[in-house]
């Protein structure tokens, strides 16, 4: 939800304005967004290298199937609450 005392320009954050009033230089992101056809083949080969079934995430959903108290009530609270606060895709325009 938007605050009504928020900012009129979306772009600007207070967070970054020191006491003075001047802007902070920000600093450029260190990583590229860009494709790289090496960069996909070592994470398929890294993919490639991982047993397809993980012994011990096995045995921890094994445990948390059988126990009567998981989820916990806060935590289906929260996910309930993630839920109902998601907009509807299917209300939506497209």
């Amino acid at each position: 939800m938007i605050s009504p005392t928020s900012p009129l320009d979306p772009l600007r954050r207070p967070d970054l304005t020191p006491l003075g009033g001047a802007p902070v230089a920000r600093r450029a992101p260190s990583v590229s967004d860009q494709f790289s056809p090496e960069s996909s083949l070592r994470l398929k080969e890294s993919m490639n290298r991982q047993p397809e079934i993980r012994p011990e995430v096995l045995e921890r959903a094994k445990a948390l199937a059988a126990d009567p108290a998981y989820p916990s009530p806060a935590i289906m609270r929260d996910v309930a609450r993630q839920i109902l606060g998601s907009p509807d895709l299917s209300e939506m325009d497209t």
